[in-house]
């Protein structure tokens, strides 16, 4: 398996540890972004990072101390070393006029085109997508919500697919969703959507078997769309969110040509089992480089931290062909 179509090379990477059996390995300085990491902010996690001319920049849940959650810019040379702008990003309309709901979270933030896209869970009468665009990080132009409510974890494909944009989405409820599957969507303008599909959804596996949601923008390679996602269980003491890793068509990504019946990354170390909302890590943002096949992957930590790991194709692709369910 080869990534196709995106160079990093100066993605932060550490190689894998020598004894590592894992297909995923953690940065060894992690978190990435500790607990208060700017003035009057008490949380960053579950935000999404890009590569942007010779550095990254990135859209972040920001929660100041009053715990409401707003969607921040973030500047970094080298992705590790962050810092973030004072206010929330301002996002206006058609007309010039604010077009934003102070309450966001959970962005991903991915390129088609060479326009950058922001997709985030929105307050529309119960969770929803919003979704915003920019050409230049300055300038946020917010369009339409992408579906009714209740809706969570929309992730936009990098490119468009039969000449249509595609999304994939968790339709939910108003709470703390107790179920859900993952759903594809696509629109010939990001305003009209539809032809809805199921693409997977929870399973036996332990890990994964109460609800599933998407992670970061699919990865492009030469077999289908690699999609890393997290998946949930209920334990005696609350939920537990873990990774896996898909591999979807390259022309119909509704269909699932492998999908990992195990983990490739639960929550093990303090940071990830202690925090606002213990043991979760949630992904939601992945670099990745063509040349040397290397991805590097943001996901939020306990609902507290942002964190780092790593993996490569060969490491990744290795994993989902050993330990895959039997696809229909």
């Amino acid at each position: 398996m080869k990534i196709k179509g995106v160079q990093c090379p100066n993605m932060p990477w550490r190689p894998r540890p020598e004894h590592e059996h894992r297909p995923v390995w953690r940065h060894d300085a992690n978190p990435v972004i500790a607990r208060n990491p700017a003035p009057g902010v008490a949380r960053i996690f579950n935000s999404a990072v890009v590569p942007w001319k010779d550095h990254f920049i990135g859209v972040f849940r920001v929660e100041d101390f009053t715990g409401v959650p707003h969607l921040r810019l973030g500047r970094s040379p080298d992705g590790l070393e962050w810092t973030f702008e004072d206010a929330p990003i301002r996002f206006v309309n058609a007309e010039d006029e604010d077009g934003m709901s102070r309450y966001a979270y959970d962005p991903r933030l991915v390129a088609v085109d060479g326009v950058h896209y922001i997709i985030w869970c929105t307050d529309f009468h119960g969770p929803s997508i919003g979704l915003a665009k920019t050409d230049d990080f300055k300038t946020f132009v917010r369009l339409e919500n992408a579906f009714l409510p209740f809706n969570r974890n929309g992730v936009l494909f990098p490119e468009r697919i039969g000449g249509v944009y595609k999304m994939l989405s968790r339709p939910s409820d108003n709470g703390h969703t107790a179920f859900g599957d993952i759903f594809i969507s696509e629109s010939p303008d990001l305003i009209h959507w539809g032809r809805h599909r199921r693409v997977m959804g929870k399973n036996d596996s332990w890990w994964q078997n109460l609800k599933i949601g998407g992670g970061p923008a699919p990865i492009k390679t030469d077999e289908g769309w690699l999609t890393f996602y997290h998946g949930v269980t209920r334990t005696c003491n609350g939920y537990v969110y873990s990774m896996g890793v898909a591999l979807l068509d390259l022309e119909t990504p509704s269909r699932v040509r492998l999908r990992s019946n195990r983990f490739c990354l639960t929550p093990e170390t303090a940071y990830e089992e202690t925090g606002f909302v213990p043991n979760v890590v949630f992904p939601c943002a992945a670099l990745a480089d063509e040349d040397s096949g290397r991805i590097a992957i943001y996901y939020g930590a306990a609902d507290s931290v942002v964190a780092l790991a790593y993996t490569d194709i060969d490491t990744i692709s290795a994993f989902l062909r050993t330990h895959h369910e039997d696809m229909p």
